[in-house]
């Protein structure tokens, strides 16, 4: 019974991978900003719920394609995306942001057991269809869902005003050093074109001005890269949810045993050979039972 159902499940199989359309799968990888990695997979698991439910003209709507395109979506799923490297720049951002006492009972190991996907930088997003141009067609309105939130836009907007308030201040304190330098060279000018008189040379005085000098050169070297720094978070920053890797523009055949109907169908009437000849033997073993 258990070969027969093999051998069924194994011809049955290999014709509906012969007559059912091909899947496609497409991958697109992203960066949520302002804490929007969570309404990213809320919104994630309202475009699969539409396709299990085939729902076409709802998920139409939400992604702004036609309905036939929208039927050909099977799935469509997030998960993060991260290594070891990746964590351990997340670590160590999360333990800047703590007090001295509250890092002494933080390690590494207990960090990575609470770690959560949502904690990760970087999320795949991946659409399965029948249809391999569908995913990139879709590309706008899944990033467009959180670019017209209000509370993003808002963080947004709040971020944008900070990181320029801080350019401000570190371009003034950078114009505030270079006059500070002025004022010193012409100070060390000045007494160089006194008049020595004798020996009586004051080398504490040079020193200490010396030493205020490089002060202020190391002072303008740390405000630059404060700028480099603040340049770059503006860049990463730019947007609501960045996109490291779009969608190609067709996707990639699903492909390998596991995936195939002539490895699925037979396992699944397997198990439930197995499973009706162990109630058979059950049933059996209940009838010949007696009581001592």
């Amino acid at each position: 019974v258990i070969g027969a159902a093999l051998i069924i499940g194994g011809v049955g199989g290999y014709v509906l991978d012969k007559i059912l359309p091909e899947k496609y799968i497409s991958k697109m990888v992203v960066e949520p900003n302002f804490n929007s990695v969570q309404q990213l997979y809320n919104n994630i698991s309202f475009y699969n719920d539409l396709a299990e439910a085939k729902d076409s003209v709802a998920l139409a709507t939400a992604l702004n394609i036609t309905e036939h395109e929208a039927a050909s979506i099977k799935e469509v799923f997030a998960d993060s995306y991260s290594d070891e490297n990746q964590k351990i720049k997340l670590f160590d951002q999360f333990v800047r942001g703590l007090d001295t006492t509250t890092v002494k009972t933080i390690d590494f190991e207990n960090y990575l057991k609470n770690f959560n996907s949502l904690d990760a930088r970087f999320h795949q997003i991946s659409l399965i269809s029948t249809d391999n141009r569908v995913a990139k067609k879709t590309q706008p309105a899944i990033l467009g869902s959180l670019s017209v939130n209000g509370y993003f836009k808002l963080q947004k907007r709040i971020n944008d005003e900070n990181l320029e308030l801080q350019d401000t201040i570190y371009r003034q304190q950078l114009l505030e050093i270079d006059s500070l330098q002025k004022l010193y060279r012409t100070v060390l000018i000045k007494e160089a074109e006194k008049p020595m008189q004798g020996t009586n040379i004051n080398l504490a005085e040079n020193g200490e001005s010396k030493n205020k000098e490089l002060a202020l050169i190391q002072e303008r070297d740390v405000l630059k890269q404060r700028l480099v720094d603040l340049n770059r978070e503006r860049a990463n920053k730019s947007t609501i949810i960045n996109v490291i890797s779009d969608f190609p523009t067709r996707g990639v055949e699903q492909k390998g045993l596991l995936k195939s109907y002539k490895f699925k169908l037979p396992m699944v009437l397997l198990a439930l050979v197995i499973f009706v000849l162990a109630l058979l033997e059950l049933n059996k073993y209940l009838k010949t039972y007696t009581k001592p």
